[in-house]
């Protein structure tokens, strides 16, 4: 069984919107008008959380939050969304920052954070005890798990070793698409589940070749856009917090 991390296993709002603050402070100094920035998770960021792909995206949408003639300040979160891509490319150029520079100031924070205050930062990461029930069963069962996620690897195994939680991988955004892992763990593993809460990344499993027959799950619980749940395809499945206490046969 695969997990895909944030919005499956754990929530980490907080910790996305703090860390993602502090980077864009540190990009832009801290005389800019970045310090208005509130430590409590505005809703643009919760209601854009969904349409993020990679770590990075979130200091940009903080420090979109600040330029004054941004989309998202202009026009809210709405307008943002629903020209994501465009939107993000267009802001990049804008700030003259690149994927990598975002990426790294976020880790950079990351790793103060857990250097300088280790239990603070864990507690920002809440889990969601079906799924931990469900992991601790399926350990139990002697039941190989994996985890791929966007995030670090560092971060995600940091925050699985306080959960007590033992995958027998875990894949950050160092290892590529998800795809891309996805098709190398199928030459030598049979993946009978993954579980993700991006409806667009299972949507690229069942199209590609060679992991097209992977049952794909869609959390319900996870960070979803409104349209997610809507003529879902026959292959992903809505997975309830309530199905995880069944046996996997019956949960599709």
């Amino acid at each position: 069984m695969v997990f895909d991390f944030d919005g499956v296993i754990v929530n980490g709002m907080e910790e996305y919107w703090l860390s993602a603050r502090e980077a864009c402070l540190k990009l832009l100094g801290c005389s800019s008008d970045a310090k208005k920035l509130s430590k409590s998770v505005p809703q643009a960021f919760k209601k854009l959380r969904p349409w993020v792909h990679q770590g990075w995206e979130m200091v940009l949408l903080a420090a979109e939050m600040v330029r004054p003639d941004s989309t998202l300040v202009i026009h809210g979160s709405q307008e943002f969304a629903s020209n994501y891509q465009t939107c993000i490319n267009k802001s990049l150029d804008i700030w003259h920052w690149d994927q990598n520079q975002l990426q790294d100031a976020l880790d950079s924070i990351r790793r103060d954070a857990i250097t300088k205050n280790y239990d603070n930062w864990i507690r920002l990461h809440k889990p969601f005890p079906h799924v931990i029930q469900l992991i601790k069963q399926l350990e139990q069962e002697n039941f190989a798990w994996t985890v791929l996620s966007t995030k670090s690897a560092e971060f995600t195994s940091e925050i699985l070793k306080t959960f007590e939680l033992n995958p027998l991988h875990v894949y950050g955004h160092e290892a590529g698409s998800k795809t891309h892992v996805l098709l190398e763990l199928a030459q030598c593993h049979t993946i009978k589940g993954f579980i993700e809460d991006r409806r667009s990344t299972l949507e690229e499993v069942l199209r590609t070749p060679g992991i097209a027959d992977i049952t794909c799950y869609l959390a319900s619980w996870g960070y979803l856009k409104p349209k997610d749940l809507e003529a879902l395809p026959p292959n992903i499945h809505l997975l309830q917090p309530k199905t995880l206490t069944a046996p996997l046969a019956a949960w599709h």
